[in-house]
């Protein structure tokens, strides 16, 4: 049986990726939420050999990265990756930029699904991440015709963008109509409507989280549970 143990719904952006695929594809696994605290990182090791999450274990097998964890799911359920040759290279590449790229987008906006921000500034490395991003969306909708970004059917691609929608959702970031359009229709999957419910109800704060956030913008609402 596979095991992913991922931290908490509302901030790790690291840990949906796999989540969402695996619900995605109706591959069967248990779920090891580990809330995030100040020393997660020597109890994260128990489990993982970087002290990070996302990690999927299966048996002996330890897989430590969420683009890792997606090629060996691609193993055993080839509908991971598109079946055509040149939406799966096209998927590839757009899921390894998310990986490596973005930078900005993730310092200035981080995962924070429970609530709605507005910025205190845009500097311009954000802005040109904002540009990339419209580019990268709308040259996979129009080359492989939607309505998930590499074809008809939501791939491992999608899953590494299911991130930016909650972003999107929480800082008001306002992309072009097809870039937005896109975006609700992530938001709209079961799955991630259930990774939203849970992130809501969750009353645990991480301090490094909310500081970022503290940082990020005003908050304009906070629609998660009471903190306890």
């Amino acid at each position: 049986m596979l095991e992913l143990y991922i931290a908490n719904k509302n901030y790790s952006s690291w840990s949906l990726r796999p989540w969402v695929l695996l619900h995605e594809r109706g591959l069967a696994f248990t779920e090891r939420l580990q809330r995030f605290e100040l020393d997660n990182h020597e109890r994260f090791r128990r489990f993982s050999p970087t002290g990070k999450v996302p990690c999927l274990v299966e048996g002996s097998t330890t897989i430590w990265d969420s683009l890792a964890i997606a090629e060996f799911l691609a193993e055993r359920d080839p509908g991971v990756w598109p079946a055509d040759a040149a939406a799966r290279a096209w998927a590839r590449c757009a899921a390894a930029e998310m990986h490596s790229g973005f930078a900005a987008l993730r310092q200035h906006c981080s995962m924070n699904c429970g609530v709605r921000v507005r910025l205190a500034q845009r500097p311009p490395e954000l802005q040109r991440d904002l540009a990339r991003l419209e580019e990268l969306w709308a040259q996979g909708l129009a080359r492989f015709g939607g309505p998930f970004l590499a074809g008809p059917a939501f791939s491992a691609v999608d899953a590494f963008f299911a991130p930016v929608a909650f972003r999107i959702q929480t800082y008001g970031l306002q992309p072009g109509p097809a870039a937005a359009a896109y975006a609700a229709r992530l938001l709209g999957l079961a799955s991630m409507r259930r990774w939203y419910a849970e992130a809501l109800a969750e009353t645990w704060r991480d301090p490094p989280h909310e500081a970022d956030l503290a940082r990020a913008g005003t908050v304009l609402e906070d629609l998660r549970a009471a903190a306890s």
